[in-house]
């Protein structure tokens, strides 16, 4: 594409990519688009997971869905049942080709592969550098690209999900395929909060995962360890291939991340605070965000989205249970199982959405540990008001955003 363009997307991820749908599916499709990346995406680098009520708009690319999940924690084990919710999983290379087929069909939408160097605001345009030594420029910038680590202070939790998991074939029938375990604390959990999800995709095949949340990273060797004590000991599968491995790490943290960068680039995806700090969650996040800036978009010619005033109250949560597992305030596999212990499933899942009533607020509010909670939030609160000292990162995180 010659001239300015209305649009560029800086980075052809999950957010890059669902941004450039919903701005078609609204009927954009007069806008002139540039999708930026550094290289196409074929792997099946990454597997998003997520639950939600009914076929949403990527339901022809879920790769399996499950309406059971079992929860193992602290004394207390149970298969929920989450209807009318549904436990989905995508796969990265379904998404990518699913998309890569949609946008040969969209005229208005050009794609180009460099490094992009800088996206910046300039009066009334965006501008977008390349390595290469290209320029573009557009009325607005969507960019998803984490250029600089952000700086570490003590207002702040900081905490790291990290994981390595498995596709697993086995020759028994070791799985159900109508239940996918959501969370297995019966691991060691060291000082960290440490649990295995698995997620069955037939009868002789499942991708088990081992995560945790910690400040630091763990060698390869210990994921390597745990992951396959886990399968031998607790799934008691000797006999097994590993067909596939996928490693990430996601960062957790209550730090705001900008969500412009000057007058005319919004940030998406995890550069635009999409990754959920208590625990990690981001497609569906992504997806809210993305239709948001469409419609936004669509209805007044500007793609900026305000958060209500009251939604903001999830931030303190947020906050509260970073603090409580970022100060040792209380194992986390405790938390986890009193919310799952003492809650139903779906009203846990629309709290983690940030889609309850204030009364079911208080609801799940009460089932965890109070007093650890109130001082958790108290300190939060007082970090937020203290004076900022801040310390660089000891590493860059990445993310599936």
């Amino acid at each position: 594409m010659e001239g300015r363009l209305d649009y560029i997307i800086a980075g052809a991820g999950a957010a890059g990519l669902s941004l450039v749908y919903y701005l078609n599916q609204v009927g954009l499709t007069d806008r002139r688009i540039l999708l930026l990346d550094r290289a196409p995406k074929t792997a099946n680098d990454r597997t998003w997971c997520f639950w939600e009520v009914g076929e949403g708009i990527f339901e022809p690319i879920v790769f399996r869905r499950w309406e059971h999940l079992a929860f193992h924690g602290e004394g207390f084990s149970t298969v929920l049942e989450i209807a009318p919710y549904r436990y989905k999983m995508i796969r990265g290379t379904d998404f990518y080709r699913f998309m890569d087929q949609w946008l040969d069909a969209q005229p208005n939408v050009a794609r180009a592969y460099a490094e992009v160097t800088s996206v910046t605001s300039d009066g009334d345009e965006a501008i977008v550098r390349t390595r290469d030594g290209h320029t573009y420029r557009a009325a607005w910038a969507f960019n998803s690209i984490l250029f600089d680590p952000p700086v570490r202070r003590t207002t702040y939790h900081y905490l790291l999900q990290h994981f390595l998991g498995w596709v697993i074939y086995t020759p028994a029938r070791a799985f159900d395929p109508q239940i996918a375990t959501l969370m297995d604390f019966r691991v060691d959990q060291a000082s960290d909060t440490r649990f295995v999800y698995v997620l069955p995709l037939d009868a002789h095949t499942a991708l088990v995962e081992y995560t945790v949340f910690s400040g630091e990273l763990l060698p390869r060797a210990e994921y390597v360890r745990q992951l396959a004590g886990y399968i031998n000991d607790r799934l008691r599968i000797a006999d097994y291939e590993a067909q596939h491995e996928e490693f990430g790490v996601i960062p957790m943290t209550d730090a705001p991340f900008p969500a412009r960068h000057g007058a005319r680039v919004i940030n998406i995806g995890t550069a635009g605070g999409c990754t959920k700090p208590s625990t990690g969650y981001t497609f569906q996040r992504i997806q809210r965000h993305a239709r948001r800036i469409a419609q936004a978009l669509k209805a007044t010619g500007r793609p900026h989205v305000a958060t209500p005033l009251l939604h903001r109250r999830y931030e303190l949560f947020d906050s509260a249970l970073l603090n409580v597992l970022d100060e040792g305030r209380e194992r986390g596999r405790r938390v986890f199982t009193d919310l799952f212990a003492r809650n139903p499933p779906q009203r846990v899942f629309r709290f983690l959405d940030e889609d309850t009533t204030l009364l079911e607020d208080l609801q799940v509010m009460s089932s965890v540990n109070i007093p650890v909670f109130m001082a958790a939030t108290a300190d939060a609160l007082r970090r937020r008001l203290a004076p900022p000292r801040s310390h660089p990162l000891s590493h860059t995180d990445s993310s599936t955003g």
